[in-house]
């Protein structure tokens, strides 16, 4: 089986995406796991998934433990599925995220200046390639907002206008100086989704400007709440990895909604949890298997 770094390779080629989805817990871990296996049947290459686990969600559902399991569920199903801590906010954070086991890690200091964005990653890359090799290390270049959450509207500290998005020389500057393995970009995405309507479009034409200099894969965060075309588009112009969150979770509210609504006055006297939580797996599965089958 290829290895993370092997697998973003040859999806990239192909021109698709690897989905990144975000977990809080066990439930939402197995709607992934048998999205990718469903849509993977009769293939000659599954899917490749990605989970992820920000430092919120490592703390509440256990990080060694989780991993311990998807890689047990990897090696005994053959299946190209890995793991990644998602947005570090701290040298602590990344070292920790190594003794872990994860995959890739990302740093995330984009609120910070160019250069002390480039002296932190460098400092998280160095420690990265000198103690766990085998990890992939993502920067992130621009401020897209922290949250994946429902939103009313732009967050005030993020600005997809033009003078905002990541720069060709800026991307190439970051990558050169920090080491990076891959780079998650600002090219008018945002964290998180907008209530009632579609986030803001992609700069397409930025992703290709920037595609066509760096070496290293680009990294779509924010990747919920975007029109299906537009996410396609982007796909094409370069990205190769795609992060959803949101999407993912507003599933999963409603799913827990609908038991009222619906599983409860049907069947009253059920207790037993795994059937209880079926139909909110089931949600959550319908909109990954939207996403992969999009990001193919």
């Amino acid at each position: 089986m290829l290895n993370l770094k092997e697998t973003i390779e040859q999806v990239a080629q192909n021109k698709k995406a690897v989905g990144h989805f975000n977990i809080s817990n066990f439930e939402m871990l197995q709607a992934i796991l048998l999205a990718g296996q469903e849509l993977s049947e009769g293939k000659e290459e599954k899917i490749p998934l990605i989970i992820g686990l920000s430092e919120s969600e490592r703390k509440f559902i256990g990080s060694r433990q989780i991993i311990a399991f998807i890689k047990s569920w990897r090696e005994e199903n053959n299946y190209p599925v890995f793991v990644n801590a998602d947005h570090c906010r701290s040298l602590e954070s990344v070292k920790s995220a190594g003794a872990d086991g994860f995959d890739s890690i990302v740093i995330d200091n984009s609120e910070f200046s160019l250069e002390e964005n480039i002296k932190k990653t460098k400092e998280a890359v160095l420690y990265i390639k000198e103690n766990y090799p085998e990890i992939i290390l993502e920067g992130e270049l621009g401020v897209i907002g922290s949250h994946s959450a429902l939103l009313d509207k732009i967050p005030e500290k993020v600005d997809v206008g033009e003078e905002q998005l990541t720069t060709v020389s800026q991307a190439v500057k970051f990558i050169q100086e920090t080491g990076v393995g891959c780079l998650a970009p600002a090219v008018g995405n945002i964290h998180g989704m907008l209530k009632n309507s579609f986030n803001p479009d992609l700069d397409i034409e930025r992703i290709e400007e920037v595609a066509s200099v760096v070496e290293v894969p680009l990294v779509l965060h924010g990747g919920s709440g975007i029109r299906k075309e537009e996410t396609k588009k982007a796909i094409l112009a370069g990205m190769s990895i795609v992060h959803i969150s949101s999407e993912l979770r507003k599933a999963y509210s409603e799913g827990i909604q609908n038991l009222t609504k619906d599983f409860f006055v049907s069947n009253p006297d059920e207790i037993a949890p795994y059937k209880i939580m079926m139909p909110v797996i089931d949600k959550m599965k319908e909109v990954v298997k939207k996403k992969l089958e999009l990001f193919q």
